[in-house]
C-alpha cells in the first residue's frame, strides 16, 4: 500500500501569510519557507509583526474565509484518493485550515496548533513534534507503507528525502537549484504523471 504525502499551501492553497499580508499592506508577512528555510525563525518574525500592527486570530481567519484551493486542486485530490491513501503534512495550523479544508473534501492533514489569549492576540505556536514531516513519513515506513511525496518550500524537503519518491511542485528557482534531486514540475496533469512513475502505475 502506498500513501501520497503533499505540503498544503503553495501544493493546494494559496500561502495564507502572503494573501494575510496583501490584504493589510504588511509586506513583512510576505515571508514564506520559499524564503525563511528555518521554520522557527520566520514565526517569530510573523507574531512580532502581529504583535506591532495589533492583529489578531480573528483577523487572519477572516481573510482565509476569503481564499479558495488552486485551480485543479480539488479534482487532483480527489485523483489521488482513488490511487493512494492521502495525507496532506503541514506547517499550517489547525486554527487557519477549516474553510480551505473544507472546500478540498476534508482530507486527513496532520499540521501543527496556535495559541491565543483571551483578547484573541496569537502568544504562541505549538509544532506537533521536530521535523515533523520526516518523523511522519519514517512513521508510515515503520507500518510497511511506501511513501511518495511533493511540496515546494524547504520545509518539504526533508519529508522528500525520506519518502520513497519526491517531487517539486510550483517551487521557486532557488529551491529547484539547491534540491536537484528531485523532479519539478508545475502543473498538475505533470505531478500525475509523477505520482505514476514513482508509483510505477499507468496514468488515466
Amino acid at each position: 500500500m502506498e500513501i501520497a504525502c503533499l505540503d498544503l499551501e503553495g501544493v493546494l492553497i494559496p500561502e495564507i501569510w502572503i494573501g494575510f499580508a496583501e490584504k493589510t499592506g504588511i509586506k513583512e508577512l510576505r515571508a514564506t519557507t520559499r524564503d525563511i528555510a528555518d521554520y522557527d525563525e520566520l514565526m517569530q518574525q510573523r507574531l512580532g509583526l502581529l504583535r506591532q500592527h495589533q492583529l489578531g486570530l480573528s483577523d487572519i481567519q477572516q481573510v482565509i474565509a476569503t481564499m479558495a484551493p488552486f485551480e485543479g486542486a480539488k479534482d487532483f485530490i480527489n485523483w489521488l484518493k482513488e490511487r493512494f491513501q492521502v495525507i496532506i503534512l503541514s506547517d499550517t495550523f489547525y486554527e487557519f485550515s477549516q474553510p480551505l479544508l473544507r472546500q478540498l473534501d476534508f482530507p486527513a492533514l496532520f499540521c501543527h496548533h496556535l495559541v491565543a489569549n483571551a483578547k484573541g492576540d496569537i502568544v504562541a505556536y505549538k509544532i506537533r513534534q521536530k521535523d515533523p514531516k520526516r518523523q511522519c513519513v519514517k512513521a508510515f515506513h515503520s507500518m510497511n507503507f511506501r511513501v511518495i511525496a511533493t511540496g515546494d518550500s524547504y520545509n518539504d524537503t526533508a519529508m522528500l528525502e525520506e519518502a520513497d519518491a519526491g517531487i517539486l511542485f510550483r517551487a521557486p528557482q532557488n529551491v529547484v537549484e539547491e534540491f536537484p534531486q528531485f523532479p519539478s514540475v508545475n502543473e498538475y496533469e505533470e505531478l500525475k504523471a509523477e505520482f505514476c512513475l514513482a508509483s510505477e502505475r499507468e496514468i488515466s
